[in-house]
């Protein structure tokens, strides 16, 4: 299991930029799914921010925004930015 460093802080429109193709193995919050679902309905009900600590190949980072959609291998923060649900971390209310 790789050892996470700190994720570095970065800007939503970032993302783009960032690669998802290492394959990495890390401990994942077992409530991660509800959470996910959870921060997506308060993201589009009431614009609730959190902070998503995800896994690129460049190292972690993590960024704050709202979470507008929840699929079965992505979701989708606005802008139509995409992090793959297989390399989140955690999710935090912020």
């Amino acid at each position: 299991m790789q050892e996470l460093r700190l994720p570095e802080l970065v800007e939503k429109e970032f993302i783009a930029n960032f690669t998802f193709k290492n394959e990495t193995h890390f401990q994942v919050n077992p409530q991660l799914r509800k959470k996910l679902k959870d921060a997506t309905g308060l993201g589009n009900l009431e614009k609730v921010k959190f902070q998503i600590d995800f896994l690129a190949d460049s190292g972690p980072k993590s960024v704050q925004t709202t979470i507008w959609a929840t699929g079965s291998q992505f979701i989708c923060l606005k802008g139509g930015l995409w992090i793959p649900i297989s390399k989140i971390i955690d999710i935090k209310y912020i």
